[in-house]
């Protein structure tokens, strides 16, 4: 998977330490967002319009590959109501229709990118850790 740009402001953010009170309007955004891009069709269309642009519906589904066309709806319909991606309808026969990152789209691509840099870092660590776990399990289940 292709990483997103770095947004400059994110290693700045990182070194401020979180709120002293929490906005529980705030607190309800992170939720949601994370529970949808916590999907992995957001995060593969996300992904996907970053690397593409401008696409059709249809190129989206070849590029995400697995994906229902069901689901796909759903999918770029939540990300349009949240701002994520731009809708765009030409009138023609056959209808076209067209998809885009948002500037907002851009910007948790970006986010999110930090994980990516974190699974990096870290995936040895995360993978020692998996294995001894597994041991751990196969020597008390015998």
């Amino acid at each position: 998977m292709k990483r997103f740009a770095e947004d400059p402001s994110i290693e700045a953010k990182r070194r401020h330490p979180p709120p002293q009170t929490v906005d529980p309007a705030i607190e309800a955004l992170v939720n949601d967002v994370i529970g949808q891009v916590a999907d992995k069709w957001t995060m593969l269309v996300l992904e996907t319009l970053e690397e593409g642009g401008v696409l059709r519906f249809t190129e989206i589904a070849r590029a995400v590959g697995g994906i229902s066309q069901k689901m796909l709806t759903k999918t770029v319909r939540q990300m349009e109501r949240d701002g994520l991606l731009t809708r765009t309808v030409h009138p023609v026969v056959p209808p076209h229709v067209d998809y885009a990152l948002t500037e907002l789209g851009r910007s948790l691509g970006a986010a999110f990118c930090g994980v990516w840099i974190w699974a990096e870092a870290h995936y040895a660590e995360v993978e020692s850790a998996r294995r001894a776990f597994r041991e751990r399990e196969a020597a008390g289940a015998g």
